[in-house]
């Protein structure tokens, strides 16, 4: 499930190398330049990987999914990991598994049912994360969640790659995909609970374990909006009656979101006042949680959390 990484390697880790001039041999080298006095030597391996040599260290950037299963619709478990860093080893002469993990990126591409946009409507916050929705003409095509120590990312897959011009597996192909990253873009020790982190490091089963579990849990951290299907039949109280009324409202709205934007925006225009906008509010978030009885849940979300789980499960 890994796929995007930025790795660098130093002279700490292997002392007595030099950079410069052991390595260029091995990848291809697109030009040298003077970097404050430095020379540095940048290029890339098999196309998939940016390459950048100074005499005290190399960096690597890019997909090892793509590197080594030749693209990234397919998933990188743990297993093919440990190989990709062997065949970089090998290929450049180095103990990468020694290199130090300054990006990693979690994804996966789940094969759906329905159009994207049936899903990302249900996507509503995540506690301690920023929400971003992606729109082009009014519809919502992805979504972003910023956090203090990453990014969670949800994308048209095949879309994506048709933009880019790149080839769709067969499989893929005309298929509704939807790509779920999580992105570790800084400070990957604090934010992973470890001391440090390399590249053999991701390919520890314990760290492995923890990582696709930590992707997991914050797809289930995302509040699903709007996620429920009415159910006139569960009905038996007033109260059930006047939640009913304030969900099929939300429903109308496109979610609880967008109903608690629209009272928030009576508010701002002075239609009412502080007071009622927060009862309403509070309203419409107490009935959003009373679902029992009442509502059936919603068939996209339960198809996503389903293929989610699994992947956690299939890929340990």
């Amino acid at each position: 499930m890994y796929d995007n990484l930025i790795l660098k390697l130093k002279n700490i880790d292997v002392p007595n190398i030099d950079f410069l001039s052991e390595t260029s041999q091995y990848f291809d080298v697109s030009g040298e330049y003077n970097f404050y006095g430095k020379i540095v030597l940048a290029g890339d391996l098999s196309n998939e990987f940016k390459v950048t040599v100074k005499n005290d260290c190399i960096k690597l950037d890019g997909s090892l999914c793509k590197y080594y299963l030749g693209d990234n619709f397919q998933t990188l478990g743990r297993g093919d990991t440990k190989r990709a860093f062997e065949k970089i080893s090998d290929t450049l002469r180095l103990p990468i598994d020694k290199a130090t993990v300054y990006r990693l990126d979690i994804a996966q591409n789940f094969i759906l049912k329905h159009p994207l946009e049936n899903y990302f409507n249900h996507f509503g916050k995540l506690k301690y994360g920023g929400r971003s929705p992606i729109t082009r003409d009014g519809e919502i095509e992805g979504m972003y969640y910023y956090q203090s120590k990453g990014l969670l990312v949800f994308y048209d897959k095949v879309k994506e790659q048709t933009v880019k011009r790149r080839h769709i597996p067969e499989l893929y192909q005309n298929r509704n995909v939807l790509r779920y990253e999580q992105r570790y873009t800084k400070r990957l020790p604090k934010a992973l609970n470890i001391e440090n982190v390399t590249a053999a490091t991701l390919y520890d089963e314990k760290f492995y374990i923890d990582v696709i579990n930590r992707w997991r849990d914050n797809y289930f951290a995302i509040q699903k909006i709007n996620d429920i299907t009415l159910n006139p039949g569960g009905m038996k109280t007033k109260t059930d009656l006047y939640n009913m009324g304030i969900l099929a409202l939300a429903e109308m709205f496109g979610g609880e979101l967008n109903l608690i934007s629209q009272i928030r925006e009576n508010q701002n225009a002075g239609i009412i006042t502080g007071k009622q906008a927060f009862d309403l509010k509070q309203a419409v978030t107490s009935a959003c949680k009373e679902k029992t009885g009442i509502t059936a849940k919603n068939d996209c979300i339960m198809e996503l959390d389903k293929k989610v789980v699994e992947a956690v499960k299939f890929y340990r």
